[in-house]
């Protein structure tokens, strides 16, 4: 049995998100076989006590606030540091006390860090004496991201200013991640994708790729069912993820006036939590409901005719698709949104033009039978994404 430290930067449980998903997943299937300590952020809307589940599966756990950051301070750091401003997100002195304290008390194996925001404390390993190993897991291939980012905005004149900071800072990010991955004795990667994005810029790394992963037979099982008017078209996500906000933001002006023409009783339903500032006009728009911050966002998806998923930009693998496919739903989706994935088609309806998407979001939410199929496509391929299946690779790595 090793010891295994874990950093993440919200609280894993209960998981609301797809960053405490995988991190919920990760974190569960390894207490079984090892032991784990905790340290980890706690986000704006989290209390700083642990939930007695989140107890039960660790030796111990410590949660910090997770530290404010102006724009003003992101602007000074732009023009006076080279380092990406991910590496500067979760800045915290509490943070990295608490980390230098417990590698001086306890003995680990191994550190585990989720994602590369917390990068920075693994500066913190060169004070102990008994060093850890590192398990860096790339949540998203972070300089992808950015790189697809800038190359989006700068197609639009009113998106330049963005597209400005992303081209900055996807060439930071490339050479920070490239130095993270090669001092981790252990990179795990979430998709093929992402594992060949970082062999491109660290040619001898060799990822571990574990793709994120669900509870199936717990989502599955989900009956509570939000009372939603039909036909019901949900999303979820963190809505202060700029992926998201573009994704979204698409899909009302282009894709939603062609189905409500078809379908007038129609409603769009975004939930998630943080919903940002550009997405407030939306709340004009006949049939869209912004829910802000919800409880459980498995009633909205069980609760919807179909499902969207409409991104542009982002790079990994979405969580909300397996939490969607689990729970047997009929899902609309870009294919940049399915990338990542084993032949997605298998399991939702991949459409990338306004006029694709919204006749295949109308056709669904119209024919009952034709729902029914892709329902049952999509609970078979999610089995696929279950951690029981996905987790062994990881824990023979740790063992060998």
């Amino acid at each position: 049995m090793a010891a295994i430290l874990i950093l993440t930067p919200q609280i894993p449980y209960p998981p609301r998100q797809g960053t405490a998903l995988r991190n919920w997943g990760l974190l569960r299937g390894l207490s079984k076989h090892h032991e784990i300590s905790l340290l980890t952020f706690a986000s704006l809307d989290q209390g700083l006590a642990p939930d007695s589940l989140l107890v039960r599966c660790t030796e111990r756990v410590a949660i910090i606030p997770q530290p404010a950051r102006s724009l003003t301070d992101r602007l000074w750091d732009l023009l006076v540091t080279r380092r990406p401003d991910l590496s500067r997100r979760l800045a915290s002195a509490a943070f990295r006390e608490q980390l230098e304290a417990w590698l001086f008390r306890y003995h680990y194996d191994w550190i585990l860090v989720e994602g590369l925001e917390l990068a920075p404390y693994l500066t913190s390993l060169s004070e102990a004496e008994d060093v850890p190993k590192i398990i860096f897991d790339d949540h998203n291939c972070e300089y992808v991201l950015q790189r697809r980012a800038a190359r989006t905005d700068f197609g639009r004149p009113e998106r330049w200013p963005g597209a400005l900071y992303s081209s900055v800072q996807w060439r930071r990010l490339r050479r920070y991640e490239a130095q993270v991955c090669g001092s981790s004795d252990l990179v795990v990667a979430v998709s093929e994708a992402d594992a060949a994005a970082l062999r491109a810029i660290v040619p001898d790394l060799d990822p571990l790729v574990i793709s994120n992963g669900i509870d199936v037979a717990a989502y599955a099982s989900f009956e509570v069912s939000a009372d939603l008017a039909q036909p019901a078209f949900v999303f979820t996500g963190t809505m202060d993820f700029r992926p998201n906000v573009d994704g979204v933001l698409w899909y009302a002006n282009h894709v939603w006036p062609r189905i409500r023409e078809r379908l007038p009783g129609a409603h769009f339903y975004i939930v998630g939590r943080h919903p940002h500032a550009r997405l407030a006009r939306l709340r004009e728009v006949p049939g869209v409901v912004i829910t802000g911050s919800v409880p459980e966002t498995q009633p909205y998806i069980r609760a919807a005719a179909v499902y969207v998923v409409p991104l542009l930009v982002g790079g990994g693998t979405r969580l909300k698709l397996l939490e969607s496919t689990a729970m047997g739903k009929a899902i609309v989706a870009t294919r940049l949104a399915a990338e990542g994935f084993a032949a997605p088609a298998r399991a939702m309806v991949l459409a990338d033009t306004p006029s694709e998407f919204a006749d295949a979001c109308v056709r669904l939410a119209q024919d009952e039978g034709e729902r029914a199929v892709w329902s049952a496509r999509a609970q078979a391929y999610a089995g696929a994404y279950d951690w029981d299946r996905l987790l062994p690779a990881l824990l023979n790595r740790l063992e060998g």
